[in-house]
């Protein structure tokens, strides 16, 4: 198609690519179906991008004159190579969802329902909206903690997809906020326990979407150790790049809490993020890491599984100036962490044998940030005296502060 020379009339003002389902909105502006919806509702803009006038009903009008034309002269260019565009399906009315969930709740029709349901929600941004405002995410998150009450083959079967329509229905703020209750989380710390690996992530990542919402408070009665037992283990089995870090998202959410970084250090959260960060290369997986780890660093248990483990205080060390300037904030609040309240003799010289003392020392010759300086000046000054053997300190800081 690039040897055509295309109307310009024919391509959607957003991306300029040639329209394939040509919709008017509030403005009066046409836009391509796929490129307006997301606008709308992936990126939550609320104004017109060609005029920025207010976009007062979300409304889509199909223009139909527009596209017969497209599609006439997709016919006319055939000869060289323009593929005539298919006749777009028209969004599900609102109606016939609410039948459908309707439907759905006899065991006979759920299935078919449900993967009925699924093919309508995948279509277009449309049919998402209408199936919130339908009740569809209520129904979904009830249906999925009956399911989940009997772990049978047909109810496991049931919950994946109810499960997967649920997540891809990309709910807005305030549907997101109807799901988010004490049995709808307990059900979802059960999939992660006893569901396929794919109901398992999606378990996890519509935690993190909840958690985004949710009340602190509600959340906090709805978590218990066997909640941080399978958040270990879903990032253990790897089941996905994606699924492992809406887990350390979900972790990093929920350890806002004292008592949940204890729950989460005892469930082997520590030793995991170590030997995670060992061998991990993906930068925004290592600063999620990190931050994890600096926050159960904050209880006296997390500090003592740190230090108990042979790689602990070194490759904390090792990603300070080789990830990004926030993974090396957090790495060296955690060294911080742990000079200030658990610098025991043998930790204070395991930290100058491993070359930690070092990399601190290097960090001050190098452009960063101010604060994360002041935090290493005060760490070297606070163990100056222990740390008097290292060349590398600088002279005014050996002191004996504090004596």
């Amino acid at each position: 198609m690039a040897e055509v020379e295309i109307p310009t009339y024919f391509l959607c003002p957003i991306t300029l690519d040639i329209m394939k389902d040509p919709v008017t909105i509030s403005t009066g502006i046409t836009y391509d179906r796929d490129s307006i919806e997301s606008w709308i509702f992936s990126l939550k803009k609320s104004t017109c991008p060609v005029t920025k006038q207010l976009i007062l009903d979300t409304e889509l009008t199909p223009n139909i004159t527009l596209r017969r034309l497209i599609q006439s002269w997709c016919v006319l260019h055939a000869s060289q190579g323009v593929e005539r565009l298919p006749t777009p399906k028209a969004p599900t009315s609102k109606s016939q969802i609410i039948k459908l969930l309707n439907e759905a709740k006899s065991p006979e029709t759920q299935m078919s329902c449900l993967q009925r349901l699924k093919s309508i929600s995948s279509q277009n941004q449309t049919n998402k909206r209408y199936m919130e405002t339908a009740g569809a995410a209520e129904f979904l998150a009830f249906l999925i903690v009956q399911k989940t009450l009997s772990f049978e083959s047909e109810s496991e079967k049931a919950c994946e997809v109810a499960l997967s329509i649920l997540y891809n229905l990309q709910l807005s703020e305030s549907g997101m906020e109807s799901i988010s209750n004490h049995e709808f989380i307990e059900a979802l710390t059960r999939i992660m326990q006893w569901g396929s690996y794919e109901s398992r992530a999606y378990a996890v990542m519509l935690l993190e979407s909840i958690l985004k919402v949710a009340d602190p408070t509600q959340i906090a009665s709805s978590i218990n150790s066997n909640f941080f037992l399978q958040c270990t283990q879903i990032l253990i089995d790897e089941i996905s790049q994606k699924a492992t870090k809406s887990t350390l998202k979900v972790l990093i959410n929920v350890c806002q809490w004292g008592r949940n970084r204890i729950k989460a250090v005892e469930a082997g959260a520590v030793n995991l993020l170590i030997e995670w960060l060992l061998d991990c290369s993906d930068k925004r997986a290592c600063e999620l890491m990190l931050l994890l780890l600096d926050l159960l660093c904050q209880s006296a248990e997390g500090r003592a599984q740190l230090l108990n483990h042979s790689a602990g205080l070194a490759i904390v060390s090792k990603k300070i100036l080789r990830v990004s300037q926030v993974a090396s904030e957090k790495a060296v609040k955690i060294l911080y962490s742990v000079s200030k309240f658990s610098a025991t003799p043998g930790v204070l010289q395991e930290m100058l044998q491993t070359g930690v003392v070092a990399k601190l020392c290097l960090v001050l010759q190098v452009d960063c940030g101010i604060k994360l300086k002041e935090r290493i000046r005060e760490m070297l000054k606070m163990h100056s005296r222990a740390w008097r053997s290292s060349s590398c300190i600088p002279d005014n800081l050996i002191c004996s502060y504090p004596s």
